[in-house]
């Protein structure tokens, strides 16, 4: 699904700009340029980037020192 019909940037680019090492909003949006047109889309990108990261939170939390991301 789109987020950003400006920028063109999907759901999918988002997780996928996670799972390559952003590690918050303004990681995602510096490497994708989401929001930085209109700002419509602000609030499903970060949505989009919260529910990644607590999944990825939740996936580590068997480690012995689960790795930590900021969804801020």
């Amino acid at each position: 699904m789109y987020v950003c019909l400006c920028q063109g940037v999907t759901d999918g680019q988002i997780r996928e700009a996670i799972m390559d090492g952003c590690c918050s909003y303004r990681d995602v949006r510096e490497t994708l340029g989401v929001a930085s047109t209109c700002g419509k889309c602000a609030c499903l990108a970060k949505e989009v980037v919260r529910e990644t990261l607590t999944e990825l939170q939740s996936s580590h939390a068997h480690l012995a020192y689960p790795a930590e991301f900021s969804a801020a």
